[in-house]
């Protein structure tokens, strides 16, 4: 299990998922990440940092959205 950082790149409301491009990889984003629903709508803005959690790092299935920050 790794944290990393990324970038929000996009989020669905309805399904509680995100597009997300993790710190220091340019081309590859990983999608339809499940984010943690104890993170506010309003807070899931393009643009924001995140921080990622990763159970297993060769299956993007198994990342969740734990937090959003400036």
């Amino acid at each position: 299990m790794r944290m990393k950082k990324g970038v929000l790149k996009s989020f669905d409301s309805g399904a509680y998922k995100a597009t997300v491009q993790l710190a220091g990889s340019y081309k590859v984003y990983l999608e339809d990440v499940t984010v943690a629903r104890n993170l506010p709508t309003a807070e899931m803005v393009a643009g924001r940092k995140v921080a990622v959690i990763l159970f297993d790092e060769h299956n993007p299935k198994e990342a969740v959205v734990v937090a959003v920050y400036v």
